[in-house]
């Protein structure tokens, strides 16, 4: 998605060579124009598989994942990672280990919101390591539910999270990919052309 691209490129900073930081249009500051265009592109590329539900984890995939679910005409439901006064029984829960926050977290969502009988959307503002996906994806299998897929904004596509996951065989669709970030420079993965 070039509008994503050119956004990460003027507005991305390099912290390391594992470490990107987009707090001025994702995981801060949201530029809504731009999370309405990732709605819209997820919408399409997932348009034919039956989503009924589209499944988050808070706080920065609430917006893209929202955009896609007003796109879709589907609820959206994000996975909590801090226990919750109203959350507290009935839950699917799984342990996530966040990569920039070196720590683990507990995410967990009501088992009224999701059943045996939807089809949901997995997506996320990041993929990295894979452990955000791999926890979702245990709480689907808990719930009985379908996977239609996985949306990713921004995918480390030099890290083992995507080729882990999508060795299992699950479809992942990541708008844009990051070959390497080196000498504080963003470099893409070449896209390949299907003939």
């Amino acid at each position: 998605m070039e509008a994503l691209k050119q956004k990460i490129l003027s507005e991305g900073k390099v912290l390391s060579e594992s470490v990107l930081k987009v707090d001025s249009f994702l995981n801060h500051q949201i530029d809504p124009e731009l999370m309405q265009e990732i709605g819209r592109e997820f919408a399409g590329r997932y348009a034919d598989a039956g989503v009924t539900k589209i499944l988050t984890l808070e706080s920065s995939g609430i917006a893209p994942a929202v955009m896609t679910g007003l796109t879709m005409g589907v609820p959206v439901i994000f996975a909590r990672k801090r226990k919750s006064l109203t959350l507290t029984n009935h839950l699917y829960s799984a342990e996530v280990y966040s990569f920039t926050k070196r720590e683990a977290n507990e995410i967990s969502i009501s088992q009224d919101f999701i059943t045996s009988e939807d089809t949901v959307l997995i997506m996320d503002d990041f993929l990295a390591n894979g452990q955000a996906v791999i926890g979702m994806i245990n709480i689907l299998q808990q719930a009985d539910a379908q996977l239609a897929g996985i949306g990713i904004v921004i995918e480390k596509g030099f890290q083992e999270g995507g080729r882990k996951i999508r060795n299992q065989g699950y479809r992942v669709e990541t708008l844009a990919n990051i070959a390497e970030l080196t000498d504080g420079k963003v470099t893409f993965m070449k896209e390949e052309k299907v003939v």
